[in-house]
């Protein structure tokens, strides 16, 4: 919910707003999530606080052959696409979902679905704003500007910056050079005048940092460290790297590394998942840890951020449905990011498949998974779609699509947008672009493990069936 609404409030309004969303009550056949973000676009749009919605949110299922909107708990259980998708009237601006292997036409087709069915719940929220009388939003002013010194800071910044963003320096250098050329610029003022300054002047130049990566893609075709457009960054990996997990790997895709585990258990080590509407049992379970010296930072570790949460559940989702049916053990998977820069939720799929093969679990197949990004101009007349995508690429950006899957289709999906206006054409070719970037790294996998081992380590716990004759269960039970 938070992540389609989000980029829909305007740049320079900063108020802090909190919108709540509580489910009351369910019939427990029904779906509520399905509800909520439809829910939380209501109350917006029944307010006086500047949107630019509404949204509304569907789940988008796929049983026999057929789309179903907002499916049933029992329906769902027969589908091979479970998505959610989230979308303005006019575009579409969050995707997640899990699917059994399903071609990419399929994915859009589901999309589009869903695109249809969204249309009618905002026109239904448009109505309800119009008879609240909340068609006009209140005024704001959270930001002071000063246009001349905009004009001044890109004057003089935009060039060095460009100059830095067509360098294809590392991450460290890059950040270096980037911020030298504030500092320079800073060093124009007196104290007292940036004491007023410094925040507009922080604005600005980000602004023509952003303004010289995307010109440099969309006119050059070449990215902060040099790529091109469709390239994936330098990949190693290898199995077995610790002694004492059941499966280990570690997976590098240039600046982003993740260490991976694999441990095997019995039945007693499934997880009871007790939640509003949902009481079963998980025998595969995957946990994302991202501490902070990952990205170079000195700051205390609390609870598992929204972060962590939200890129474990994607990279679980991309593994579960290869999992092996009938598997005797509980699995455990733990990716821990040693370094980042982008993609490392994408890292944790490929180096958790890397670390069930070492585990000796028999996957369906494996599964690998590619961040895609996209730059583009006013309108998207001229646009980029990028493979792989850098931690800036992602933030200067307008969208962070990642898709995992196997050689014969897609398993995960999650998409968020930044911009107004993706045309299916531009999510297609991101599609196939990502169906290569995916293929490419599931060759080095293969190249890295080509099966899975043969037999367990020697400190997995060993489960031993034993089938006893009629006549001596009674022996064996006793009296």
């Amino acid at each position: 919910v938070d992540r389609a609404l989000r980029p829909l409030f305007p740049d320079n309004y900063h108020a802090e707003v909190y919108v709540n969303v509580i489910l009351f009550s369910a019939d427990g056949e029904d779906m509520p999530d399905a509800l909520a973000g439809l829910a939380a676009s209501a109350a917006l749009a029944v307010s006086d606080i500047p949107f630019n919605g509404p949204i509304s949110e569907v789940r988008v299922a796929r049983v026999d052959g057929k789309f179903i909107i907002n499916p049933t708990f029992s329906e769902l259980d027969k589908a091979d696409i479970d998505m959610m998708v989230a979308a303005t009237i006019d575009n579409i601006m969050m995707v997640e979902g899990e699917m059994s292997e399903v071609q990419e036409s399929d994915m859009l087709d589901a999309i589009k679905v869903a695109h249809e069915a969204i249309k009618v719940q905002c026109q239904a929220q448009l109505e309800l704003s119009e008879a609240c009388g909340k068609l006009v939003k209140r005024e704001y002013c959270h930001e002071e500007n000063d246009e001349e010194l905009r004009k001044d800071v890109h004057d003089k910044c935009f060039a060095k910056a460009y100059a830095v963003a067509t360098s294809g320096t590392d991450k460290h250098q890059r950040f270096d050079a980037f911020q030298a050329i504030i500092e320079e610029y800073k060093a124009n003022f007196s104290e007292e005048e940036l004491e007023a300054k410094a925040e507009m002047i922080g604005r600005y130049y980000h602004d023509v940092e952003k303004e010289a990566m995307r010109r440099c893609v969309l006119d050059e075709g070449i990215r902060l460290d040099g790529r091109k457009t469709t390239e994936i960054r330098p990949i190693w990996a290898e199995v077995d790297y610790l002694p004492g997990p059941h499966g280990a790997a570690i997976f590098t895709r240039g600046e982003t590394q993740a260490l991976v585990t694999a441990t095997l258990g019995t039945t007693l080590d499934e997880k009871i998942v007790d939640d509003v509407l949902n009481q079963s049992k998980e025998r595969f379970l995957l946990h994302y840890n991202f501490p902070p010296f990952s990205t170079g930072e000195a700051r205390p570790q609390r609870g598992v951020g929204r972060r962590e949460v939200g890129h474990g559940n994607l990279a679980h989702r991309a593994l579960k449905r290869m999992f092996p049916d009938n598997f005797p053990y509980t699995c455990r998977i733990v990716s821990d990011i040693l370094e980042s820069n982008g993609s490392s939720s994408m890292a944790t799929v490929c180096g958790g498949t890397l670390a069930l093969l070492d585990a000796g679990v028999h996957m369906k197949r494996p599964v690998a998974g590619v961040a895609m990004g996209l730059i583009s101009d006013e309108g998207a007349v001229k646009y980029a779609v990028l493979s792989d995508i850098l931690g800036d690429e992602d933030h200067l950006g307008d969208m962070d699509f990642k898709v995992t899957g196997t050689t014969k289709g897609i398993t995960a999906t999650q998409m968020d947008i930044k911009c107004d206006g993706l045309s299916y054409e531009i999510l297609a070719k991101a599609l196939e672009q990502a169906k290569q970037g995916r293929l490419h790294i599931l060759g080095i996998i293969e190249e890295t493990i080509p099966a899975p081992r043969e037999d367990y380590k020697l400190h997995v716990p060993r489960l031993v069936t034993l089938e006893i004759p009629k006549e001596m269960i009674g022996a064996v039970i006793g009296p």
